[in-house]
């Protein structure tokens, strides 16, 4: 495997899907799911899996809609405890197959419309890669920061008595340098 391919691949062809659309459930199996969990930082990946419902939009158009799921094992920021936490992130992508194959203008310049509710993604050689997809959605809904519920991150406590902070000593000896120069 280069670094180019994915480490979760399902493709499709486009020219697979009817005019009535097609269902696509998919489950991550354990090797997957072991170099995911590496790549991404977690303790392991015990379930990972994506569903899509895949329709025509027009003649060169295709809308995957659906979700990746997961269970992640993480340690909680404050606790450093082993916590498992869920994860459920809705996908709505619109693929399109450019005329002549490139998105860019005859110039070679490509613009992109972000005002457009659903930004559209290109097919690349009349495929989709449904494992990718789900496997970039998984990695975006994962939480950099899990917490253990009801754990709470406590700072230092302040001294009450200010000769007690770590810079107490350097505080005195600039006043103490303050005094001397008058």
């Amino acid at each position: 495997m280069t670094d180019l391919e994915p480490v979760w691949s399902s493709p499709i062809s486009v020219d697979d899907v009817s005019d009535r659309g097609m269902h696509v459930d998919l489950v991550a199996d354990e090797d997957a799911r072991a170099e995911l969990a590496k790549i991404a930082g977690l303790r392991d990946l015990p379930k990972l899996s994506a569903s899509f419902d895949i329709t025509r939009e027009g003649a060169d158009a295709v809308r995957v809609a659906g979700e990746v799921s997961a269970t992640v094992g993480q340690n909680c920021v404050v606790t450093l405890e082993p916590i498992e936490n869920d994860i459920r992130e809705a996908i709505d992508l619109l693929f399109n197959s450019p005329a002549g194959g490139s998105m860019a203008d005859e110039e070679g310049k490509i613009t992109l419309d972000f005002s457009d509710p659903i930004p559209v993604e290109p097919m690349r050689e009349g495929t989709i890669d449904l494992g990718a997809i789900a496997t970039e959605f998984f990695l975006l809904g994962i939480d950099p920061y899990p917490r253990k519920e009801g754990a709470v991150f406590e700072g230092p406590k302040v001294p009450e008595d200010p000769s007690g902070h770590p810079f107490a000593a350097l505080e005195a000896l600039k006043k103490s340098r303050r005094r001397d120069k008058t």
